[in-house]
């Protein structure tokens, strides 16, 4: 059996698993951390297209969270507007700022890449905190009436939006995998492993790091949608938060960066950490999974710098005995 028959038949029996998990686990807290895991997963992948493959760390990957969420919410509050339409429409807006946004920060590398993505969603934080169109720090309630498809609102289960949290890590990972496979692919592997050779043979730095930004920010927004639609509430706290940016930089840096699995690999190592503590602990054990969070990465970061994904590699590896020197 090849490789790639090997490989697209474990996909299908994944996807097959993830098809029947409500139909077969029927108990709402084992559907809720399917829910979370998924949702999260979603975002590591997505953040991965441009801190993965294309090397630029951003730890500000909330804000287009935020407007994926804030741009739904307005609109269906505000004109009734479909969340559907929404949510393409939050997609949008969302890679719009990230182009404003990474036009004059990619001028920066490394770590001061990072730090400006910080402080920007800084400012977005503190700008819709004192929105009040937006609802300022008291947030939005979005309308219950009407559940359905339709309306994207749920009352009676949860187990539609955990199939809509699979259909966007679906899409999400298709377009991962494309761009893996395809020339934006290798341009962005160039432009983090090589810049200066990238330049040399006529790759645009800038250009194809928009191009990373755009995409990862506008399948960011989508995920903002869902957790709208999901809690029925937002504010800026709850989509707009520095730690949430880090967690989801962290599922995929935990997991494996630049690797097309990892992130979901992390996500579901962290949403079982998160919640395993959350039952254990309840409100006495608060902030216990940010000491796990920081233990992981420090083991990541002396052990594995490749992330759990790395760890399989070396484990697949065949170890070869000595080579002969010769007979005599």
């Amino acid at each position: 059996m090849t490789h790639n028959v090997r490989a697209s038949l474990i996909v299908v029996a994944l996807a097959l698993v993830v098809i029947v998990f409500p139909l077969v686990v029927t108990t709402p807290t084992y559907q809720n951390f399917a829910i979370l895991a998924l949702m999260i997963a979603q975002l590591g992948v997505a953040w991965n297209i441009l801190g993965g493959y294309a090397g630029q760390i951003s730890f500000g990957h909330a804000v287009f969270y935020g407007i994926g969420a804030y741009t739904t919410a307005t609109l269906v509050i505000k004109y009734g507007i479909s969340p559907w339409v929404g949510m393409f429409a939050g997609g949008a807006l969302a890679a719009a700022f990230a182009l404003a946004m990474g036009w004059p920060c990619f001028r920066l590398r490394g770590h001061y890449f990072a730090m400006a993505t910080i402080a920007v969603a800084e400012i977005a934080q503190v700008v819709v905190t004192n929105w009040d169109a937006l609802g300022g720090a008291v947030g939005l309630s979005l309308p219950m009436q009407n559940p359905g498809w339709a309306s994207f609102v749920f009352n009676q289960s949860k187990v539609p939006y955990y199939y809509i949290a699979a259909a966007l890590l679906a899409i999400t990972l298709a377009v991962s995998w494309w761009i893996e496979h395809s020339y934006l692919g290798y341009y962005f592997r160039a432009i983090k492993d090589e810049p200066d050779a990238a330049r040399s043979v006529g790759v645009s730095l800038r250009r194809y790091k928009l191009v990373a930004i755009a995409v990862s920010s506008f399948l960011t927004a989508l995920g903002g949608t869902l957790y709208a639609q999901k809690e029925l509430f937002i504010d800026p706290g709850s989509v707009m938060a520095t730690s949430l940016s880090i967690k989801i930089a962290l599922v995929a840096i935990l997991g494996g960066v630049g690797s097309l699995y990892g992130p979901v690999i992390g996500a579901v190592l962290l949403t079982a950490i998160e919640e395993g503590s959350r039952v254990a602990f309840g409100g006495t054990g608060q902030g216990v999974d940010l000491i796990i969070y920081s233990l992981l990465i420090v083991g990541t970061a002396m052990f594995s710098p490749e992330g759990i994904v790395g760890l399989f590699r070396k484990w697949q590896r065949p170890r070869h005995g000595p080579v002969a020197q010769g007979a005599d």
